[in-house]
């Protein structure tokens, strides 16, 4: 919600409150009015007086409140967008066998594979997969990145 439209609520939440607290008010005036024996030199009429004053205090404090709300600037939202990167073309001559899998799978998998799953569509140990992969990373085919426990296999972009 923006902030004018919030301020107005709170204005207009006050001016309710305020309604209410004059006719509590005039309705508590007209009660001690028909009650007090001491007419006009009641005490009730001095407590009457400060509980009005306290009311309509908490009120303005709100009416100040949603006046500050409306004339303020919302924050401004930061908006990052991100551009999206091509694949870069590699030149698979130069590869043997099991690399060229490996970028396979990859370009299938929209660039980017769990070191384990990888491991297990190509039928490779650990120790084989670390060393294929390290093959790939020193060539700039491919990263790897740490995700908990686990490695994300990522082909470099542009």
């Amino acid at each position: 919600m923006e902030n004018k439209y919030a301020g107005w609520l709170v204005v207009g939440i006050s001016v309710i409150m305020a309604v209410f607290v004059g006719i509590f008010n005039y309705t508590l005036k007209n009660l001690v009015g028909e009650t007090c024996t001491h007419g006009a030199t009641c005490s009730m009429y001095d407590t009457i007086a400060i509980q009005t004053w306290i009311s309509l205090a908490v009120v303005a404090v709100i009416l100040v409140i949603g006046i500050v709300i409306m004339f303020t600037k919302p924050k401004e939202r930061i908006i990052i967008r991100t551009k999206k990167q091509q694949i870069k073309k590699i030149d698979k001559s130069k590869l043997d066998s099991k690399e060229k899998q490996v970028v396979e799978i990859l370009e299938r998998e929209n660039g980017a594979i769990f070191q384990k799953t990888l491991m297990e569509e190509l039928g490779i140990g650990k120790v084989g997969i670390t060393r294929l992969l390290d093959k790939l990373e020193a060539k700039q085919i491919l990263e790897r990145k740490r995700r908990g426990m686990n490695n994300i296999v990522v082909l470099k972009r542009d």
